[in-house]
């Protein structure tokens, strides 16, 4: 997924990918990801619960909007079956979760090297 988001962004079209493992998400190098610790093909939550899809969705238009460089690794906080989720009022303003997410994976430098990667 890394290097097609790459082609796709060096025409200039902003890319966000969804990541369910971690050091995979490191090792594709894509521009702008955000990552989900859940289950394998629930990228976008969990069956029939749409307020946490749409906060998933909603999530990737800010990181599109507000990642200030590529290259970026936002871990998001939600938990898979253990959360409420709010409907969304302002599909402009970025959610209070993903600010502080982004404030985080800013204060990184870079995101961890993944052991025999050679990252």
């Amino acid at each position: 997924m890394g290097l097609l988001a790459r082609e796709i962004e060096a025409r200039g079209v902003t890319t966000v990918t969804l990541a369910l493992v971690r050091e995979l998400a490191v090792m594709v190098k894509a521009p702008r990801m955000l990552y989900l610790h859940w289950p394998f093909g629930h990228a976008l939550g969990e069956p029939g619960n749409r307020l946490q899809q749409y906060t998933v969705l909603h999530d990737v238009f800010s990181m599109a909007r507000a990642a200030p460089r590529p290259g970026l690794i936002v871990d998001l906080p939600y938990q898979w079956r253990r959360q409420v989720y709010t409907p969304i009022t302002d599909w402009t303003q970025e959610s209070a979760a993903f600010t502080q997410a982004l404030a985080q994976a800013l204060q990184n430098p870079s995101p961890p090297a993944v052991a025999g990667s050679g990252v």
